[in-house]
């Protein structure tokens, strides 16, 4: 059972790859991300950086107007190179603080590709939620099978009894970036 979630969203957290190695198709579905984002004049809450899928979805969302809200630690600034073209960046000293600010200025999360540092944030936000600390609504893009091995490993969990079966729901997958607002909504 898929649920609906009846609060109107007007932020949503990006939680994506910062590195520029990945493939093309990633950073193209970032940028449909953070159009869609603008023009429903949702607020883009993302980690800061401007490289990678993480700066692709952001330029996308202020080349539409968009308003985008970045949050990074100051040992990152240099490393993600801090977002300077946003609407805000806001640096805080730790990634705990980092993540902890992005899931209170936002509504809802969308998981697009990215490497551990991804899996790290999509993991601690599912387990908020599984905890009763949020029921907000979680969405991961899995492009291209991307997200298909997680997929499998979180069914086996259930499966062998480490994870009740209602929990498999507690983030939803979908395959395009157009499925998204209607799982939303």
């Amino acid at each position: 059972m898929v649920k609906t979630y009846m609060k109107k969203i007007k932020s949503l957290c990006v939680y994506c790859g910062s590195s520029k190695k990945g493939p093309a198709k990633h950073l193209l579905d970032a940028k449909e991300l953070g159009y869609a984002i603008s023009q429903r004049k949702i607020k883009l809450i993302y980690g800061g950086g401007q490289g990678g899928v993480m700066g692709a979805v952001a330029d996308a969302a202020i080349e539409n107007n968009g308003t985008v809200i970045g949050v990074i630690p100051e040992f990152l600034m240099h490393h993600e190179v801090g977002h300077s073209g946003i609407t805000k960046l806001e640096i805080v000293s730790s990634m705990h603080e980092r993540k902890a600010r992005m899931a209170e200025l936002s509504d809802g999360f969308i998981v697009l590709p990215g490497g551990l540092g991804t899996l790290e944030e999509l993991f601690e936000i599912v387990t908020w939620k599984q905890l009763g600390l949020h029921d907000k609504p979680i969405i991961i893009i899995n492009i291209d099978g991307y997200w298909d091995s997680l997929q499998k490993i979180i069914k086996n969990m259930s499966v062998t009894g480490y994870m009740r079966p209602e929990n498999i729901e507690l983030a939803i997958f979908v395959n395009k970036v157009d499925e998204i607002f209607s799982k939303l909504n």
